[in-house]
């Protein structure tokens, strides 16, 4: 079959690869109808992820249909049209049984590499590296689908491909990030950045009943779809002092909520930015953390600061003064996909959630080199680049 490999760093290649095959009788195979980039996968063409190799099958956010079930499967079947979690989830373990998905203890056979990193291995996740389990992704005609009675999730009728494959990762992220968080009816909410996430956390703020939210980005287009598609009010942060604006435009105090869905590689035009990039590229610190800096010192004493974006290890001139000293809030997560996609299939069947304009730029897998320079450049107004094996 054909899949979109990763070759080195900045490389990628469309190539045969053996297809997929049932490895445990919990899996589902699975033909992909669609699939999409994500901003974390440009960790790891930059290679900010070093734990690939050479032919590994990129990409985790998509959906398609059931072509073969292991026996143990019981609530799919062939035939079925469903979006699948990025993160793999067993659900039978601790942190499953508790709705804390991607920290499942036994979907991440390579537990020893995020040990190392962070103390404790978080859950494995399909085509984002062998850090956490060297699954093959979903850039590819078929994939591979552990704990499918887990992980997948039928798509009603009337919910359109396009709509269906941004719950699979980009609005349960964000769904993740807004819950978690803590946003209530009559919150103020910032959110840096614009991407599929940032726009996702801007309309589900708004369902749950945020009263004023903000999207914080510098890309006209991105910020255009914010406004128009999640009703967010937007902020040019090279026009302007964000943490400025944000006081002036909240009475003075600031947001009660921040929600930084930038990560690791994440873009000021100031020195900082200028200071956290030679850094990052000098490997004396491994992530940029401008927009989480810029969340804490912008966020209203005693709000809430959540950590979408992807981070891999270390930051420097981390404000931990004003965290405790502000008596802030803060977490991080990554997507609980389980515990949020039934939901958001929910409020997509009702049009509550719409999400095919993230969807810019649709081509088939053979163009996913191309696509993946679209969307890591910006160019041509790229905001999603979805393939169509």
């Amino acid at each position: 079959m054909r899949a979109l490999t990763w070759t080195g760093v900045n490389q990628l290649s469309v190539e045969d690869v053996p297809e997929p095959q049932i490895l445990n009788d919990h899996d589902v195979i699975l033909k992909i109808r669609q699939t999409t980039t994500c901003g974390s996968d440009l960790h790891l063409l930059s290679g900010y992820i070093p734990f690939m190799r050479a032919g590994d099958v990129i990409g985790h956010e998509f959906m398609g249909e059931v072509v073969e079930t292991g026996k143990a499967v019981r609530s799919r079947k062939v035939g079925d049209r469903v979006v699948v979690a990025s993160f793999v989830s067993c659900g039978n373990c601790w942190y499953c049984a508790h709705e804390l998905y991607s920290l499942c203890d036994n979907s991440n056979p390579n537990p020893g590499i995020t040990e190392g990193l962070w103390g404790q291995a978080i859950g494995g996740c399909l085509g984002y590296s062998h850090a956490v389990g060297g699954y093959a992704g979903s850039h590819a005609e078929y994939v591979r689908v552990p704990f499918a009675d887990v992980g997948s999730f039928v798509v009603p009728d009337g919910v359109s491909d396009t709509r269906a494959l941004f719950a699979s990762d980009a609005a349960s992220t964000a769904f993740t990030g807004v819950d978690l968080s803590g946003v209530q009816a009559g919150d103020t909410v910032a959110i840096w950045g614009a991407g599929g996430v940032g726009q996702m956390a801007a309309r589900l703020s708004a369902i749950v009943g945020a009263a004023q939210v903000f999207v914080i980005d510098r890309l006209p287009e991105r910020l255009e779809q914010a406004r128009t598609h999640a009703g967010a009010e937007t902020i040019d942060y090279t026009r302007t002092d964000v943490a400025a604006e944000l006081r002036e435009r909240t009475g003075g105090r600031g947001p009660d909520v921040c929600i930084e869905a930038v990560g690791m590689e994440a873009h000021s035009p100031g020195p900082q930015g200028v200071y956290d990039q030679v850094k990052q590229q000098l490997r004396l610190q491994t992530d940029r953390p401008t927009a989480v800096r810029e969340a804490v010192m912008a966020c209203r004493k005693g709000g809430s600061v959540f950590v979408l974006g992807v981070f891999a290890a270390m930051v420097d001139k981390f404000p931990l003064g004003a965290v405790m000293n502000k008596g802030l809030t803060l977490r991080g997560a990554q997507m609980h996909g389980p515990r949020y996609i039934p939901r958001l299939l929910e409020l997509m069947a009702r049009d509550e959630l719409v999400t095919e304009h993230l969807a810019t730029h649709v081509m088939p897998l053979e163009e996913g080199p191309r696509g993946y320079e679209l969307f890591k450049e910006k160019e041509d107004g790229c905001v999603r680049a979805v393939f169509t094996p």
